[in-house]
């Protein structure tokens, strides 16, 4: 198990990135969270198997249709304890 903080960079807010985000970590069977960031970027704390941590973060340099991904910075962190996986309100 790991557990991954993210922050994804680009044209990635009012396209329904949180949302799809959320999806997907649900299909592959992930806890966390993600929430947008003031600074225009999306933040998600990822938490599961090794290979579906790394299979989101792979989805996650597409994202939904209307993404624009640029960069994604990831880092390995501590789980906080969440069961599965939500969406947070914008810090």
């Amino acid at each position: 198990m790991v557990t991954k903080h993210l922050r994804i960079h680009g044209k990635v807010q009012g396209v329904w990135y949180r949302g799809w985000t959320v999806e997907n970590a649900t299909e592959l069977g992930l806890s966390g969270w993600v929430r947008n960031r003031s600074d225009g970027t999306v933040e998600a704390l990822v938490h599961g198997p090794v290979e579906k941590v790394g299979e989101l973060i792979k989805r996650c340099h597409d994202g939904p249709p209307h993404a624009q991904v640029t960069k994604i910075e990831s880092k390995d962190t501590v789980h906080d304890g969440a069961e599965n996986f939500k969406q947070k309100p914008t810090a």
